[in-house]
């Protein structure tokens, strides 16, 4: 209910760049740990970081539009919004050096193959889901 008496486009656009991040990231991390058992495959590798270049980071891009969207209309340029929306702001933005970061790791991985950075590449793919799922949560629950 409290959706529909927001506007429409911005609000869709911001789930679903929220959603298909999510779901890049989870892929990302699934072909990561499928790399991890089989290090001789490189096109395991490769899908990762195209996942993330491909998938993620426009993701990111349509979700972080459509908050400032919704945000300007609802508060105006000099507003404050309610805790749950800073909690948001903040994870969007503190997500997009995780994410630009996993993704510089991930093209390392892609070419050279190095153990550590495949590590590295799912240790920060499972940060940022953990720091998705508290935005979610904030977001759901409407924490004050």
């Amino acid at each position: 209910m409290i959706a529909y008496s927001r506007p429409f486009f911005p609000l869709f656009l911001h789930v679903l760049g929220a959603m298909t991040l999510v779901g890049a990231m989870l892929a990302v991390l699934v072909l990561t740990v499928a790399a991890w058992r089989r290090p001789e495959v490189a096109a395991l590798r490769r899908a990762a970081f195209g996942t993330l270049l491909v998938l993620a980071i426009p993701a990111w891009i349509v979700m972080r539009i459509g908050a400032q969207l919704i945000y300007s209309k609802e508060f105006g340029s000099g507003g404050h919004g309610p805790g749950w929306i800073g909690i948001g702001f903040i994870v969007a933005d503190a997500g997009l050096i995780v994410l630009l970061t996993t993704s510089g790791v991930a093209f390392w991985w892609s070419r050279g193959g190095k153990p550590i950075a495949g590590r590295l590449v799912g240790g920060l793919t499972g940060l940022y889901l953990v720091m998705l799922a508290v935005a979610w949560l904030a977001m759901s629950g409407k924490w004050s």
